[in-house]
């Protein structure tokens, strides 16, 4: 399994449920009810992806797009990789 992967993220705050919603234009798209401030989205966008990949919070890290609805994570050591994985594109 990979060490590190990096996932391309379209961010949709203040939704009215947080989930995954797929892959669309090669990016993970990702709905959240917390709203884009004080790092709020971030950290719910944190905690699905390790929901997803099975691993602690900690092991995630936002590498950039902090302000913007654009952003790629880094995920470290994942227990599992998830089915729609084979759609995102890498860059």
């Amino acid at each position: 399994m990979a060490d590190k992967l990096l996932i391309p993220v379209r961010v949709q705050p203040r939704g009215s449920k947080s989930e995954i919603l797929g892959v669309a234009d090669g990016r993970l798209k990702i709905k959240t009810t917390a709203p884009p401030t004080d790092g709020r989205a971030n950290k719910d966008v944190i905690a699905q992806l390790a929901r997803e990949f099975r691993v602690p919070p900690s092991r995630i890290s936002l590498k950039s797009g902090a302000s913007g609805r654009l952003k790629t994570f880094i995920v470290e050591n994942p227990a599992v990789l998830p089915g729609w994985l084979a759609d995102v594109a890498f860059r």
